[in-house]
């Protein structure tokens, strides 16, 4: 199987030496994503919970450049630099990854890129 890189026109431009999603086969495996506003390439402002809904739209924006939709999602890793903001990032988690819930994991890190305060890298199928 050919590794193809993509890198997204829509969604945020890559912080580093690396594209913004992987395909190999039937597998996208997306890089991390943070709370950057895409049309402007800086943070958006309003805290951790503010931060996941602009995460969560990028991998919407990027899962639809590929063709997918969260459901096609079947695992995420999620990366918060305080555990206490799990149950109210965890609604909003639901309400872009339900009913049909994919795999995941939650960790608390001590710092991301840029300040923020959560990072979601996803794993999908084509």
């Amino acid at each position: 199987m050919e590794k193809v890189c993509f890198k997204t026109a829509k969604g945020p431009a890559a912080v580093g030496p690396y594209c913004t999603a992987t395909i190999c086969g039937d597998l996208v495996f997306m890089s991390g994503m943070i709370g950057v506003d895409p049309a402007v390439q800086k943070p958006v402002e309003g805290g951790t919970l503010a931060q996941a809904k602009q995460v969560f739209d990028n991998i919407v924006t990027v899962l639809g450049e590929l063709g997918l939709t969260t459901a096609d999602v079947l695992k995420t890793t999620v990366f918060l630099t305080d555990i206490g903001d799990f149950a109210e990032v965890n609604k909003l988690y639901a309400e872009y990854f339900g009913p049909d819930f994919p795999a995941r994991t939650c960790v608390e890190v001590s710092k991301l890129p840029m300040g923020l305060a959560i990072e979601v890298e996803c794993i999908a199928k084509k």
